[in-house]
């Protein structure tokens, strides 16, 4: 099947078919609204030949459809019908999902999308599972977005960003009893360190993903809705829980070597201190 892949950013609008893997760019930003960027494709496309579309978008999709509208281009995403006005089967999947999908190698794998925003994602044997932990609430009444998204990078600074960037993976992580992480997007390259069981991912991966998701898996699990304050929670407590068992295994470990190694005699020392003990009770 010759799909076309379609992957909306807050800077660009990424285009590609699965016949040649090529990537084109067309400019996106606050004004970009769904019709924008249908006319933008079309115009792009004129002449390729195809007979389905993927459309990563950058926000929660419920039903293939976009359930809010996004954070960081204009409107009219969620009631626009997107297969009347492309006039071709069109599956829509979360940007942060469909990069994940095409990043899967095996085992439950946690993906974060470290662009313009932070997408979320979970691949669970081919299952695919979108979060929505972007602006649930991280710390200081900011957003985990907040913090290692773009504004972050510029408010921290690098060497700060990147401590949060391993902190959260580390919660997200344990908490969600992932294999490995897999980092995407744009500023995934800016980190001189990954964190554990990370690797660093390709913004080509969403074109795979697109490819996949009409070839390998049928339909894609809508996420769950729940109060953002209790999932919040309950992430970050879940995270230090175990992170919390595991330091507790490691220090009862060392502690348990320690208790095991035969702590080291000195015959010469007590040997001159009973020498002198004697030499008082003489005198």
């Amino acid at each position: 099947m010759r799909v076309l892949v379609i992957d909306v950013g807050g800077t660009h609008i990424k285009v590609a078919g699965s016949w040649d893997r090529i990537t084109h760019r067309i400019p996106s930003g606050p004004t970009m609204t769904a019709a924008d960027m249908v006319r933008a494709v079309l115009e792009l496309t004129k002449g390729w030949d195809f007979e389905a579309i993927s459309l990563g978008y950058p926000g929660p999709v419920k039903d293939n459809r976009p359930f809010r509208e996004p954070i960081n281009i204009a409107g009219g995403w969620t009631t626009f019908d997107f297969q009347k006005a492309f006039g071709k089967p069109v599956k829509v999947i979360n940007d942060a999902a469909m990069q994940a999908l095409g990043s899967y190698a095996g085992g439950r794998m946690l993906f974060l999308g470290l662009g313009t925003g932070l997408g979320t994602s979970i691949v669970d044997h081919w299952r695919v599972e979108p979060l929505e932990v972007a602006h649930l609430p991280y710390r200081k009444g900011k957003s985990y977005e907040d913090y290692i998204g773009d504004a972050g990078l510029a408010k921290l600074g690098d060497e700060r960003w990147e401590k949060h960037v391993h902190k959260i993976c580390d919660l997200l992580r344990a908490a969600l009893l992932c294999d490995g992480i897999v980092l995407g997007g744009g500023n995934a390259r800016k980190l001189v360190n990954l964190p554990d069981a990370a690797t660093r991912g390709s913004n080509e991966n969403a074109i795979q993903g697109g490819v996949r998701l009409w070839e390998r898996v049928a339909e894609s699990t809508p996420p769950e809705f729940v109060d953002s304050k209790t999932a919040s929670e309950t992430i970050v407590l879940e995270g230090e829980r175990r992170i919390g068992q595991r330091r507790a295994v490691d220090r009862a470990a060392a502690l348990l070597e320690t208790l095991e190694t035969p702590i080291p005699v000195t015959p010469a020392r007590t040997a001159v201190v009973k020498k002198r003990a004697t030499t008082r009770r003489t005198t």
